[in-house]
């Protein structure tokens, strides 16, 4: 994975411009800040925002991926102030969950996300280096 950032432009905090990448592509589904059990772990931002970065990280491991291989991340908010009051929280979950890896990556507030009491939702797309890259995880099921 190569990260692009153009000449003279000002380098970005806690993301990339760009990355280039080849490999096995993994498409993760936006993840709420619920638990396994489908219950939302507290009402706080940066509590959500951390149970739903460790649910993307439980999907990238079923296709034997980890946070090293996300390539990009959008972030949907459904309160754009309460996101920019909670980056310091939100920045020390990111850290603990995917690490110092800081791929291409967009937020956007939205009046609302389906799951009444999400207040984030983040999906991720990954890819694997076609040397580690090796059919795993699912449950088999081809649609």
């Amino acid at each position: 994975m190569t990260i692009l950032e153009p000449r003279g432009w000002p380098r970005p905090s806690g993301y990339a411009s760009g990355v280039a990448a080849e490999g096995r592509l993994v498409f993760v589904s936006g993840q709420v800040g619920w638990d396994a059990a489908g219950r939302f772990v507290s009402t706080e931002f940066a509590l959500q925002a951390r149970q739903a970065l460790q649910n993307v990280v439980a999907v990238l491991m079923e296709a034997g991926a980890e946070p090293r291989h996300i390539a990009r991340m959008t972030w949907y908010v459904t309160d754009k102030n309460e996101y920019v009051r909670s980056r310091t929280e939100v920045g020390a979950a990111y850290r603990d969950v995917i690490g110092r890896h800081f791929p291409a990556m967009s937020v956007v507030a939205v009046a609302a996300l389906v799951e009444d009491l999400a207040k984030v939702e983040i999906e991720v797309t990954a890819v694997i280096p076609p040397a580690q890259a090796k059919q795993v995880g699912g449950d088999g099921a081809d649609d």
